[in-house]
């Protein structure tokens, strides 16, 4: 269970003298401990103060007036996930590009752990299409220097000629089980739970895997929009979106012009630039998507 509280300065300094103790602090605590039962963070800048555990309740009761605004509870588990899974130790898998003409595909897996959950949240660790490419940049820096991360640019060249075997569908997955085969690798301690922002279901997914010389299948769970289900699965998708803008000022540098991400009408002209310049669609495009033949026909014209 997860309690949050907002407490005045002078409570805040009394809980920050009470719960003082050695070690490492998460991002932007003032103080974190480990107590029997229940974990206590408050974070400097909003007087937040987090409990997370079995007595979380009972200890948050401590510093509340009787009249006080009942504190607020985590969000309950989405349908198909165990109780309290927001605050479990998991591995997260999520992908980005599947719908952009121009770039790569890019998979990220991001191990958290359970004492990582509360500071990564008040970070403002989130889905990345609801960040700017600024907040990106800052949070993955910050999330790869304090999390276990793994991650897979499939550039174009490499993408289309796997695209002559696969189904884009299917190559998500091998992605998936490749990135979180990478990191599982990595760690010393085993997440309670991974957890794959899904695409297809469970069983289409294992299907796509099958025949792989390693397949990731324990404690697998598979949730639509992942990251609000758990802070790792919104990290794999800020690492991801952040290797592949990286990727995406390498390919505009070498097509010398801004690639667009998308697959609007803005892409079908920028590809029929590159086509009159000489330029092979292939390394830079996902050539099956319909804007190739399009920007084919813009280039004639």
């Amino acid at each position: 269970m997860n309690i949050v509280i907002n407490v005045d300065t002078p409570t805040f300094e009394q809980m920050k003298a009470t719960y003082q103790a050695p070690g490492t602090l998460p991002a932007g605590a003032s103080f974190h401990a480990k107590l029997k039962g229940v974990t206590v963070t408050g974070y400097t800048k909003s007087h937040k103060v987090m409990f997370q555990g079995a007595l979380a309740n009972q200890e948050a009761a401590r510093w509340q007036p009787n009249d006080a605004p009942a504190p607020s509870r985590s969000t309950p588990a989405p349908a198909g996930l165990p109780a309290g899974f927001a605050t479990w130790s998991v591995l997260g898998s999520d992908e980005v590009g599947v719908g952009s003409y121009f770039g790569p595909l890019t998979t990220a897996a991001v191990f958290v752990a359970a004492d990582q959950v509360a500071s990564l949240t008040q970070l403002g660790v989130a889905d990345s299409k609801k960040l700017t490419d600024p907040e990106i940049i800052r949070l993955a820096k910050q999330i790869m220097a304090t999390c276990p991360v793994t991650y897979l640019n499939l550039m174009p060249a490499a993408y289309n000629a796997r695209m002559k075997k696969y189904n884009q569908a299917q190559l998500k997955a091998l992605c998936h089980n490749y990135v979180l085969a990478k990191t599982l690798e990595r760690l010393d301690t085993k997440p309670q739970a991974i957890l794959v922002d899904q695409f297809v279901s469970e069983r289409t997914y294992f299907n796509y895997l099958q025949g792989q010389p390693q397949i990731v299948s324990h404690h697998v769970y598979f949730q639509t929009k992942g990251e609000q289900a758990h802070v790792a699965v919104a990290a794999a998708s800020i690492v991801a979106r952040y290797q592949s803008l990286k990727a995406m000022d390498t390919l505009s540098e070498q097509a010398g012009i801004t690639l667009p991400i998308g697959a609007g009408h803005a892409v079908d002209l920028i590809a029929a630039k590159l086509i009159r310049k000489g330029l092979d669609l292939n390394q830079f495009a996902k050539v099956h998507f319909a804007n190739t033949q399009k920007a084919r026909q813009l280039a004639r014209q």
